[in-house]
């Protein structure tokens, strides 16, 4: 035993030096500082199984980050344990089998038994020496990774020779015996905490490295298998008088053009190149809101829902969740990116490809369905774009309900089986500049989106000189499913035997909306959308620095007071240097005067801003609307303001995904509030009204209503129109076309050139809030209104000046003549 110990030691003392040189820990979670710790206790770290490697870079990490000894033995009493304990891995060797290994904390309970004062932390740690997500790679299967195999002892010295600068550390929070003491039996306590160990290894295991992986070709064959593809092979070959082989070939070649084929080669090789892309590309990558996320994982099955602005996304929130120690998500794709050389790489990185539609494909739609609910049932995380595309007008676009649809009857019917609740996780991604600028501004102005190819994928690579700024991800609030459904529709699970129960058509567009809302909750403020805010307020493109960086002050601070969303971020530094920001962006020019420099935006450069502004533009949205009343109107009452504003506002909460608060007034009053403590409002007596003494504040307070103009322009417009023929006159599509059309001429006529004013998706999105909002109804296809909304229409004539009015009506007559 003596000699055994020699040589463990020998061997231990050789080893460590070169663990200490050799690796390299990319993630340390949470920071060793942050544990908490008691330092009168004494502390024992414990592993998910015995690992010589775990235990030497635990004593590397202890020493550099000044944490209780990890080496060697630790004095707890009478007793002289490991300071690195080890869950017991299964036995499998012949004459092992039967044995039930037990874990090693027994002694330690008995004598905190005899003695309290004895008590004791456990900490957990998980190392993870790469990760690969349990599956068969070949010969990268012996050398790349942990996985949810265990590992021989060869397989182990090779994966830290291979992943040595790859190397994660989970610590979990400390346990202590006196929390967990069974007063029953020692035995009991010993096998309660071995149980509570375990779990928190399989959950962070499962965080880390995903679920278990099943081959691509083994989850092709199951889902062409299953009951569901099987009745729709049957019902296809019927349909067509097709054999029924034939119709299973074409449905598992439906189900090889869907199917990921993650791998744990090519994640890394991403994860290496997209480190390297983004430091060529941007100045930083921002994250804010995971720890949230991290709490969920392991427990539930997540799907991230991204707000969807360019092609960099796809990329972008998996390297973040990767580089944070979170299981990249696979990715739903549009299938016209399963092109050559990009298509292979990136399915291997987890997308996989969907068709733009298959209603009228039963066959692909069913193996479809099965395939999104296998990556679902067994707890894999999902990554899709609910928006259905690229925003080519910079704002939040209102969700499709395809995915959305196949999800929940997903969870449905993994609910009828035990499975686990779904978790929605909204991200908004803001970047201070797009690779898509130019072709997204010659989208809007009419041209045709070209299509997506390899040559025009590598003309990206002209750009990477450029600088793009930063970029921000942001974790909006996490949605439960079943919370969701409990409040929406309180006896869903009466319905769990119907495949399709007959609310699902009216819960789809509620949860779209939800999630939309909490996406724009979470949007950042970032130099360059800050600066289009103030700058497209003004008539001519053009403003004194002075006023800019006082106005851009002014935004910020009113988003401390009022924020706009709850999970909103704003940008450090100073207004001068945001300015400084975007003029070297190329987004602003700068005109030297002696009386004060000049901030101007050309007519490109004013196309590019808007796309930005629009991205926050919700953020101002109420505080832009109460501006607005006082621009033709000098004073107000909180009573009479909220009876002017409170018939559009739903109509302008829903345009730019705002959840909208119970009681208008008292978010009013409390705007009122914030406007007059930055100087813009003045109180009088039991009214507000605006600045009499300081021109320099009024300026202010038009610029922040001039954001809200033009969709209160829109919306003018479209009632016009609409009132201005009998009820059940114009259908919804024809009122937008209209509508649309005018926008455009009233665009022209006073010089507005911003071809998101007249985007035909907005009068659209209206026509289907006044429906939504009662203001409407349909009938044999038809619009149908009554007097209410023509009272309503004529009060909000009053948030207009007469000579705007007079410009709105005019266009609206000229259409009639």
């Amino acid at each position: 035993m003596g000699l055994a110990r020699m040589l463990a030691g020998a061997r231990r003392a050789a080893l460590t030096p070169l663990v200490r040189r050799w690796t390299q820990t990319r993630l340390i979670e949470p920071a060793p500082e942050a544990l908490p710790l008691e330092p009168t206790l004494p502390v024992l770290y414990v592993l998910s199984r015995p690992a010589l490697s775990d235990t030497l870079l635990l004593e590397t990490l202890a020493l550099a980050h000044g944490l209780p000894g990890a080496g060697g033995r630790r004095r707890v009493g009478q007793l002289n344990p490991p300071a690195c304990l080890a869950l017991p891995a299964p036995g499998r060797r012949l004459w092992r089998r039967g044995r039930r290994p037990t874990a090693p904390f027994q002694p330690l309970i008995e004598q905190y038994r005899r003695d309290p004062a004895q008590d004791v932390q456990l900490v957990p740690m998980s190392v993870f020496w790469g990760r690969a997500p349990g599956k068969r790679f070949g010969f990268w299967h012996l050398l790349a990774a942990d996985s949810w195999r265990l590992t021989g002892r060869l397989r182990r010295l090779l994966s830290v020779a291979v992943n040595g600068r790859d190397v994660e550390v989970q610590f979990g929070a400390p346990l202590r015996l006196s929390e967990l003491d069974d007063p029953r039996d020692p035995a009991l306590t010993n096998r309660k905490l071995a149980r509570l160990l375990r779990g928190h290894f399989r959950r962070t295991r499962t965080r880390v490295l995903g679920p278990d992986l099943s081959h691509r070709r083994t989850l092709i064959d199951g889902v062409v298998a299953s009951a569901e593809v099987q009745r729709a092979i049957g019902e296809v070959a019927t349909a067509e008088t097709t054999p029924r082989a034939r119709i299973a070939r074409r449905a598992r070649r439906y189900g090889r053009e869907i199917a990921s084929d993650m791998t744990y080669p090519v994640m890394r090789f991403m994860a290496g190149a997209l480190r390297r892309l983004w430091h060529r590309l941007y100045d930083g990558v921002e994250v804010r809101g995971l720890a949230r996320v991290k709490a969920l994982a392991g427990e539930h099955t997540l799907v991230y829902v991204p707000c969807h602005r360019s092609h960099i996304d796809y990329l972008l929130l998996s390297y973040a969740l990767y580089r944070e120690g979170l299981m990249p998500p696979h990715i739903a794709a549009g299938r016209n990116l399963d092109m050559p050389l990009v298509g292979p790489l990136l399915r291997r990185g987890g997308a996989f490809f969907m068709r733009r539609s298959f209603r009228d494909n039963r066959l692909y739609a069913a193996v479809f369905n099965e395939y999104l609910h296998r990556l679902l049932s067994r707890g894999h995380p999902l990554e899709y774009f609910m928006e259905g595309g690229r925003s080519r007008s910079g704002r939040q676009l209102p969700a499709r309900p395809g995915m959305l649809a196949m999800t929940l009857r997903s969870f449905l019917r993994s609910h009828r089986e035990g499975g686990r609740d779904i978790v929605f996780v909204p991200v908004y991604l803001g970047y201070e500049r797009i690779l898509e600028n130019a072709s997204y501004q010659r989208e809007l102005r009419g041209a045709e989106k070209r299509k997506e190819s390899p040559l025009a994928l590598l003309g990206v690579t002209r750009r990477l000189r450029q600088s793009h700024g930063r970029v921000d991800v942001n974790v909006g609030e996490p949605l439960s499913l079943a919370a969701f459904l409990d409040a929406r529709m309180p006896g869903w699970r009466d319905d769990l035997a119907s495949p399709r129960p007959t609310w699902l058509p009216r819960v789809v567009p509620a949860l779209g909306e939800t999630l939309a809302q909490r996406i724009n909750a979470a949007a950042a403020l970032n130099p360059v959308n800050l600066v289009a805010l103030v700058l497209l307020a003004t008539p001519h493109r053009a403003i004194e620095a002075g006023l800019l960086a006082r106005q851009l002050e002014r935004l910020v601070a009113l988003q401390r007071r009022r924020p706009g969303g709850r999970d909103a971020s704003l940008p450090p530094g100073s207004p001068e240097a945001w300015i400084a920001r975007v003029e070297a962006l190329g987004m602003i020019g700068r005109h030297p005067h002696p009386l004060g420099d000049i901030i101007v935006a050309d007519e490109r450069q004013a196309g590019l801003l808007g796309w930005y502004r629009n991205n926050v533009l919700h953020l101002f949205a109420l505080a832009g609307l109460t501006a607005f009343a006082f621009r033709h109107q000098a004073r107000h009452r909180l009573e009479t303001l909220t009876a002017l504003l409170a018939p559009g506002w739903p109509i302008l909460a829903r345009e730019f995904a705002i959840a909208p608060a119970p009681a208008l007034s008292m978010d009013l009053a409390a705007m009122l509030e914030a406007l007059a403590a930055e100087g813009l409002l003045e109180r009088e007596g039991d009214a507000w009204r605006r600045p009499r003494e300081s021109l320099s504040a009024g300026e202010q307070l038009d610029m922040l209503g001039a954001l809200m103009q033009p969709s209160l322009e829109r919306g003018y417009l479209l009632l016009s129109v609409l009132l201005s023929e009998p009820s059940g006159h114009f259908t919804a599509e024809g009122l937008a076309a209209r509508s649309r059309l005018l926008a455009e001429r009233l665009a022209l006529l006073s010089g507005r050139d911003a071809p998101e004013f007249f985007d035909a998706r907005l009068f659209t999105g209206l026509v289907e809030s006044l429906a939504t909002g009662e203001w409407l109804s349909v009938d044999d296809g038809r619009l149908t209104f009554d007097a209410t909304l023509r009272e309503a229409a004529e009060q909000s004539r009053a948030l207009f000046d007469p000579a705007l009015r007079h410009r709105l009506q005019l266009v609206s007559r000229q259409d009639e003549a």
